[in-house]
């Protein structure tokens, strides 16, 4: 699948993120982390939680519950997830996104 990211972005550290058909790029800060994820493959996450989660859409659909109500996000679209609230995910394959997460060690370079 060709990137929809440009050099610089594709030239960051790929996140060790074990899910088939994801490619992730890691831009690491202090107090988070930013990733730029591509998916080829449809995934479905179960429940769980974590630290506050911002995501940008550009491109595709991703199903998610967040605390137990369902909501369906397009290209064009951006959603929190705060800290500490149950939540799963269907993400189709052709998604792509910016995903903020407020935890700095969400997430290790692959090696």
């Amino acid at each position: 699948m060709k990137s929809i990211f440009p050099d610089p972005i594709t030239q960051l550290p790929k996140a060790d993120i074990p899910l088939e058909g994801l490619t992730a790029y890691l831009s690491q800060a202090v107090t988070h982390q930013t990733l730029y994820m591509q998916f080829e493959k449809t995934v479905e996450l179960p429940e769980h939680e974590h630290a506050d989660q911002i995501g940008f859409i550009l491109e595709g659909k991703i199903d998610l519950i967040i605390a137990g109500e369902k909501r369906t996000y397009t290209k064009g679209d951006r959603y929190h997830i705060p800290a500490g609230i149950k939540h799963s995910a269907k993400i189709y394959a052709g998604y792509a996104d910016i995903t903020v997460f407020m935890q700095p060690d969400r997430y290790n370079v692959k090696e």
